[in-house]
């Protein structure tokens, strides 16, 4: 089976920077896709690429089979995109904002399907009100309504919770898993690690223009996932020779807690530590140990490329 999108050996240029270096990506028809990365990654610059913003500078993009360049009228119709920054139009009202939206793609009115997407972003009961009143998050929100206004059956999300408070970051959730449910399907980038590990059925990192790791989200917690165990101390920890023998073991919160990384809470290894520090005086007040997140791997990886 064919991906719905394909990138093939895709790079980009702006003078002297490269901001994409050979990227191959696929994604299939209905899965939610994160594509994570630090600032100045690549994030913005691909998706731009796959929309039909910018022209890649060589490699090449198809969409549901439709090459983005040669066929870009196909691949934009089915594309709804919610850009980082906030394009809108002060002086018209939020209704009509996204019903222009819907148009610009030739469909008719639909006023059912564009106030079902209003109320699920809370924001019916300002329809009728100028883009220019409405808050940030509000406008953030209204980009998410004018990306479904035309139905598409791809959506980008280009960091969409910037700027929401959390209750209305959940309600986005919601909506972007309900669009799933009916077969959208979602290339999502986010600053919020947690909105990865929620969301996602994959998840992708790119650094420096570069995709470093594709993998399903569970398949990647399970495999690089590891066990940090904190014991907090019952005084501060002057002498930290015996510590840096160990990789594994590093002086945290000021001296007060030593924090290990994959030594979990039945190791010998854990054992002796503490009969060290035992030795030397030192008791502990807790030992608590917690998987690592999403987060912890993304910036493990990231740091080791």
């Amino acid at each position: 089976m064919k991906s719905l999108i394909s990138i093939q050996n895709v790079s980009k240029a702006f003078g002297k920077h490269k901001a994409l270096n050979n990227v191959s990506l696929e994604i299939e028809k209905g899965e939610i896709f994160a594509l994570l990365g630090p600032n100045g990654a690549g994030k913005t610059t691909l998706i731009s690429a796959i929309c039909g913003l910018c022209r890649q500078s060589s490699g090449d993009i198809t969409v549901n089979s439709f090459n983005t360049v040669t066929h870009y009228k196909d691949t934009r119709n089915q594309i709804g995109l919610v850009p980082q920054e906030l394009p809108l139009d002060g002086f018209e009202s939020v209704y009509n904002s996204c019903q222009f939206s819907r148009g610009l793609f030739g469909l008719k009115d639909n006023r059912n399907h564009i106030e079902n997407i209003l109320k699920a972003l809370s924001l019916f009961d300002k329809r009728d009100e100028q883009i220019f009143g409405l808050s940030g998050g509000m406008k953030r929100r209204l980009l998410i309504a004018k990306a479904l206004a035309h139905e598409p059956k791809i959506l980008f999300l280009d960091e969409p919770t910037a700027g929401v408070d959390v209750s209305l970051r959940r309600d986005i959730w919601k909506l972007i898993e309900d669009q799933k449910k009916i077969g959208v399907t979602i290339i999502l980038t986010t600053h919020y690690i947690e909105e990865a590990e929620q969301l996602a059925d994959r998840v992708g990192i790119i650094n420096s223009g570069e995709i470093i790791l594709v993998k399903e989200k569970n398949s990647l917690m399970s495999e690089f996932s590891k066990k940090t165990t904190f014991i907090r101390l019952s005084k501060q920890l002057q002498d930290h020779s015996f510590v840096k023998k160990n990789k594994n073991i590093s002086v945290v919160e000021n001296g007060m807690a030593l924090k290990l990384i994959g030594i979990n809470s039945e190791s010998n290894e854990l054992q002796v530590l503490v009969n060290l520090l035992s030795q030397k005086g030192i008791g502990f007040t807790e030992i608590n140990t917690v998987d690592n997140s999403l987060e912890d791997i993304f910036l493990d990886l990231v740091k080791a490329k």
